[in-house]
C-alpha cells in the first residue's frame, strides 16, 4: 500500500495524461517536440503518452508541418468526436440545454419556457431533464458517449461529498427565486444516469470567459453576470474564489444605498436593485406591459435618447454599475473586468463610458490603472457553455477518466416516472 501523500506510478502517469491533454486542448495543435518543450516532459514521457491518448482515441492527428531539415513534424490535437458534453442554464425566463462536441461546437440545443411555473422546483428539473433527453437523442448519439452534464443556476450551490459526477449530494439555495436547501442533485439524478455537475450560472459563465473569451490569458479577473439579477465570478490566480461555502461571488446584493430599494433578495440597497434589468424595467414609468425582459430594456435603451425619464434612469445605472466595479477594483486588484449576462451585453454600448469614468472616481487611483474594464465575448449564451466546461473541466484534469456514470437500476425511472420521484424526494 502506498504511503499517505507520496505519488505513484499511477499518479505520476494520470498526471502526465493530464498535462499534455489539457495543453493540446487549450493550445494545439501542437507536435510532440512542442508538447515535450512546453511541459518539460522527456520525450519518452510524450511518445508514451501520446501513443496512450491516440491509442483511447483522444487525441487524433491534425497534419504536419516542416521542420529544418528532417522529416515534417506531425500536429496532434484533441479529437472533437472522442466524446460530447451538456450544458444546461437555468435562466429567468427559460431552461436552454446545448448539445457540444469536445471543441464546444454545438450539435443540437433546445429551449424550454418556464412559463407561468416560473422556478417551481418540479417544474425546472422536469424541463432539464426533457431537454437533456431531447439533445441527446437530436444529436444522433447514444447517452454512453456523453461524458457529462454540466448545470448553471441562480443562487448558492452547496456541493455535495460524492463522487464527483455523481451530483447526489449538491445542494441549491436560491434565495430570490424561492430556493431554500433544494436537493438538485438528487432530484435530477432520479430522471438519468448521466453524470452531473452543477454550479453558479455567473460561476459558469466565468470559467466560459476565462477560457474561451474576455478573460482568457489573465489569472486575476471578476466576470459579472447581468440579467434579471446580478453575480459575479472572482478568479484569482486562475481558479475561481468559492468561499468558505461556495457563496462568494453574490456581487448583486452588497449594499450601495444604505435603506434603499428593496431588492428581490429581501434585503434593501442591493446593486441589483439599480442595475438588473428587472429593476430597470420595473422602474421606468412608460414600460409596456406584456412583453419579455429582453424586449423591455431594448426599448429602454432606444428610447434614452428621447425619453427624459428613460435616460435619467440609464444614467443613474451606469453610476450605481461603476461604483460597484469600483469596490471589485479596491476589493480584488482585478487585471480585467467583465461584463456580460444578456442584458449586460445589451447594457454595455450604451454604459460604458460612463461606467468606466464613475469607476475611476470611486476607485484608488493605483489598481484602477491597472484594471480594464471590458463586455464579454462569447454572447448571451456563455452560461451554457460555461456550464458543459464543468463535465470537460474534470476529463481534462484527469486525463480523460469518465467520471461516474450510474447504473440503471432501481432509482433509474426515466422521464416518465420522474415526476413521482420528484415529488417525494421534496417531501
Amino acid at each position: 500500500m502506498a504511503e499517505r501523500g507520496k505519488r505513484t506510478v499511477r499518479d505520476l502517469r494520470r498526471g502526465n495524461r493530464a498535462a499534455l491533454l489539457r495543453h493540446l486542448y487549450f493550445e494545439g495543435p501542437l507536435s510532440r517536440q512542442e508538447l515535450g518543450r512546453d511541459t518539460g516532459l522527456s520525450a519518452g514521457s510524450i511518445s508514451n503518452v501520446v501513443g496512450e491518448l491516440i491509442a483511447d482515441g483522444m487525441v487524433e492527428e491534425a497534419g504536419a508541418v516542416e521542420s529544418d531539415g528532417g522529416r515534417p513534424r506531425i500536429l496532434l490535437q484533441v479529437a472533437a468526436g472522442h466524446g460530447y458534453v451538456v450544458g444546461v442554464d437555468v435562466g429567468e425566463t427559460r431552461v436552454r440545454v446545448e448539445l457540444f462536441d469536445l471543441a464546444l461546437t454545438e450539435r443540437s440545443s433546445a429551449d424550454l419556457p418556464l412559463s407561468d411555473s416560473g422556478h417551481d422546483v418540479d417544474h425546472v428539473v422536469r424541463l432539464a431533464l426533457e431537454g437533456i433527453e431531447t439533445v441527446v437523442r437530436e444529436a444522433g448519439i447514444d447517452d454512453s458517449e456523453v461524458l457529462g452534464v454540466g448545470i448553471g443556476v441562480p443562487g448558492i450551490v452547496e456541493q455535495g461529498d460524492n463522487a464527483p459526477g455523481a451530483g447526489d449530494g449538491i445542494v441549491v439555495h436560491g434565495q430570490t427565486i424561492g430556493w431554500d436547501a433544494v436537493p438538485l442533485g438528487r432530484l435530477l439524478r432520479a430522471g438519468t444516469r448521466l453524470p452531473l455537475f452543477i454550479d453558479n450560472g455567473a460561476k459558469t459563465l466565468g470559467q466560459a470567459e476565462m477560457w474561451f473569451g474576455a478573460g482568457r490569458g489573465s489569472g486575476n479577473v471578476v466576470i459579472a453576470l447581468i440579467g434579471s439579477g446580478v453575480g459575479a465570478c472572482v478568479v484569482t490566480n486562475g481558479k475561481p474564489y468559492h468561499g468558505a461555502s461556495s457563496s462568494a461571488g453574490e456581487w448583486g446584493h452588497t449594499t450601495l444605498r444604505v435603506g434603499g430599494r428593496t431588492c428581490r433578495c429581501g434585503s434593501r440597497g442591493c446593486l441589483e436593485a439599480y442595475v438588473g434589468a428587472e429593476a430597470l424595467i420595473g422602474r421606468w414609468p412608460s414600460a409596456p406591459e406584456g412583453v419579455s425582459e429582453e424586449t423591455g430594456l431594448a426599448l429602454l435603451l432606444a428610447a434614452g435618447d428621447t425619453d427624459p425619464e428613460a435616460g435619467a434612469l440609464l444614467a443613474e445605472a451606469a453610476e450605481y454599475l461603476g461604483a460597484g466595479i469600483a469596490d471589485l477594483i479596491n476589493l480584488f486588484n482585478p487585471h480585467r473586468i467583465v461584463i456580460g449576462g444578456w442584458a449586460g451585453l445589451l447594457l454595455g454600448p450604451r454604459l460604458l463610458p460612463g461606467v468606466r469614468e464613475v469607476a475611476a472616481a470611486y476607485s484608488l487611483h493605483h489598481p484602477c490603472a491597472q484594471t480594464s474594464i471590458e463586455l464579454g465575448r462569447l454572447g448571451p449564451d456563455a452560461v451554457t457553455v460555461g456550464a458543459a466546461t464543468l463535465p470537460l473541466a474534470r476529463f481534462l484534469d484527469t486525463g480523460g477518466e469518465r467520471a461516474v456514470r450510474i447504473p440503471p437500476q432501481e432509482g433509474h425511472v426515466g422521464l416518465d416516472g420522474v415526476r413521482n420521484r420528484i415529488a417525494r424526494a421534496i417531501r
